[in-house]
């Protein structure tokens, strides 16, 4: 009980002192092995031995991956690519974000990226468009959470590590549900767009051609979930390699497809 209350009040004083998370923690743990009175050889020990793990590997690759494929000018084809198939609906602009949320999870498997490289792009143009800010962050925010569900996904690496699970089969689990959430998104979005009178910015009507157009552009952003789940299901390659080729992939397509990426901006990425 005494260690107990040693850990949690030590991690409660230290939030309260404003000391991030992570080292609140640390020192709130750090603080009870000299309770308790263990070695702190064990402590350091014990966090390499929770982090020396060969799948974990993943999680940096494919946050690389999505910086990458964001610099390099995949998110932007992407936006395209979804306003040419939704862009023309009620609320049409909430509607790409919702879609090209989408699409982005599958590349990043992130959604603070997922929220940031597509919520960059477009909530300054729905403020434009006359969308309230509020209306914009809060469809941007929720949608931004697909990145955990769409595969690759970050957190399914985490808890595959944890629970001793095929990273694999969570993966390949998650893109129906992901799917179903981004519909089920874009129905809400419908039905406020229509009570409130959102209205579509497009002057243009649904054109098969500019969907054929976007398509086409896009084409490179739109095959690495297919490389990623096909190489991992067909066992081609682990879910942490599956990271190290969507990186390489993300960044060959920047630098000699898209030609969008340049040494400044891969430094940049990396720091």
């Amino acid at each position: 009980m005494g260690v107990a209350i040693v850990l949690f009040g030590v991690l409660v004083i230290a939030l309260i002192l404003g000391i991030p998370v992570a080292a609140a923690i640390g020192t709130a743990t750090l603080v009870s092995f000299i309770y308790v009175d263990l070695p702190l050889a064990a402590m350091a020990q014990r966090m390499y031995a929770s982090v020396d793990s060969f799948t974990l590997l993943a999680i940096p690759f494919f946050m690389f991956a999505g910086a990458l494929m964001e610099s390099g000018g995949m998110s932007r084809r992407l936006v395209r690519f979804a306003n040419s198939i939704v862009g023309t609906l009620a609320g049409g602009l909430a509607h790409v974000q919702v879609l090209a949320s989408c699409f982005f999870a599958a590349l990043s498997g992130s959604s603070p990226a997922t929220t940031a490289a597509i919520g960059s792009a477009l909530i300054p143009e729905m403020k434009r468009e006359g969308y309230p800010p509020e209306f914009a962050a809060a469809v941007q925010s929720v949608s931004g959470t697909v990145g955990t569900i769409i595969p690759p996904s970050i957190p399914m690496v985490v808890y595959g590590v944890v629970a001793n699970q095929s990273i694999g089969k969570l993966f390949i689990a998650g893109f129906l549900p992901g799917l179903i959430y981004g519909l089920c998104l874009m129905v809400v979005v419908y039905i406020i767009s229509k009570k409130r009178g959102y209205i579509s910015a497009s002057t243009t009507e649904f054109s098969l051609k500019e969907v054929w157009n976007s398509f086409k552009d896009a084409i490179w952003a739109l095959l690495v979930p297919i490389v990623i789940l096909g190489g991992i299901y067909f066992g081609i390659f682990t879910p942490t390699e599956a990271g190290a080729v969507a990186a390489v992939y993300g960044l060959l397509a920047g630098i000699f497809i898209y030609k969008e990426l340049d040494g400044k901006k891969i430094v940049d990425i990396l720091a």
